[in-house]
């Protein structure tokens, strides 16, 4: 009897050890599930305040000069003054999608080579204490693809007046890898080039069709 009980009590000692192991690995997978969706967010959120900024430096550093409608778009009349065609200037076009590609690249990878400051309580994986404690310096390894396009919109401006804008969409693909694992997301940039009112009936092709065509795109080196 007495080696039975004693036999029953280290089984139940066994089991309670099992059992309070088991809890522990189930609250650490927990805890390294939530700390790494906060660190995560914190990290994608400081990563888009680099990008806007990057891409912006970027804008402003190739458009510094004020750009004219008629320096991207020529329209040609017919003898009565009617519009025959709008065309753009392909050289000019590629050349701002190109250096405002290139320019938001290297923004990028400068400005992220410096990494992203976590507050402490984004460890513990509380979004309500993501914001909380002391800044903790995190390492991180973006990899951006920038693309770039020009975008034309006609809008009615009045009896036989037609709004012409000619935007510059850029599109920033980042993905960021951490030691708590990888996100990814996408930032788009959307700048008002120049704009003009169009008097006369425009074509329907124009209207309906993509004025540019194509866009640039830089992806990282391989």
């Amino acid at each position: 009897m007495k080696y039975r009980s004693r036999r029953a009590r280290k089984i139940r000692r066994i089991v309670i050890a099992l059992f309070i192991l088991a809890v522990l690995i189930v609250l650490v997978v927990l805890f390294h599930a939530n700390a790494t969706r906060v660190l995560k967010s914190v990290a994608e959120a400081n990563m888009r305040s680099i990008t806007t900024v990057a891409v912006n430096d970027a804008i402003y550093y190739t458009l510094s000069d004020e750009m004219r409608y008629e320096d991207l778009i020529t329209v040609h009349r017919g003898p009565q003054g009617e519009i025959d065609a709008i065309t753009s200037d392909a050289l000019q076009i590629n050349r701002i999608a190109r250096d405002t590609a290139y320019m938001s690249q290297q923004n990028l990878q400068t400005m992220s080579e410096s990494g992203v400051d976590v507050p402490l309580g984004a460890f513990f994986g509380v979004e309500a204490w993501a914001g909380f404690g002391p800044k903790i310096h995190m390492k991180i390894i973006p990899i951006s693809n920038v693309s770039c396009r020009f975008v034309s919109k006609f809008e009615e401006a009045g009896i036989n007046q037609t709004k012409h804008s000619v935007y510059l969409e850029i599109v920033a693909d980042i993905s960021i890898i951490m030691p708590s694992g990888s996100s990814n997301f996408a930032s788009l940039t959307e700048v008002l080039i120049c704009e003009s009112v169009l008097v006369g009936k425009i074509p329907d092709t124009y209207l309906q069709a993509d004025l540019f065509g194509g866009g640039y795109s830089l992806s990282p080196p391989a």
